[in-house]
């Protein structure tokens, strides 16, 4: 998934690997120029910066607990606020003026 950076919000890899770091206390891997990681009931993460865009790649992890999955999306919500500037509910009006966009 891409996700627009905020006025302000500049796309820079090591601003972007703080944001991760202080969501997910975990190692964080350099593959290349992507960050990967694995965390609750994400069983990888990746992202990268392609463009003027943040991507982000996720697999998830099934047969984890509600709290775990709670906790996980909560943190990754988190993490996009902090790294594109917009908020959940920001992203999803984006997203759908997307969609109307791509089905005109």
């Amino acid at each position: 998934m891409d996700y627009s950076f905020k006025r302000g919000f500049n796309p820079d890899m090591e601003r972007i690997q703080k944001a991760l770091e202080e969501e997910f206390p975990v190692d964080i891997k350099q593959e290349g120029s992507k960050l990967f990681l694995s965390f609750g009931a994400l069983k990888s993460i990746y992202v990268s910066i392609n463009g003027k865009k943040l991507n982000v790649t996720t697999e998830s992890e099934l047969g984890v607990s509600d709290a775990v999955a709670l906790d996980t999306n909560k943190r990754f919500r988190n993490f996009l606020e902090k790294a594109t500037g917009y908020t959940a509910k920001q992203r999803l009006q984006m997203a759908k003026k997307e969609a109307t966009k791509g089905a005109d």
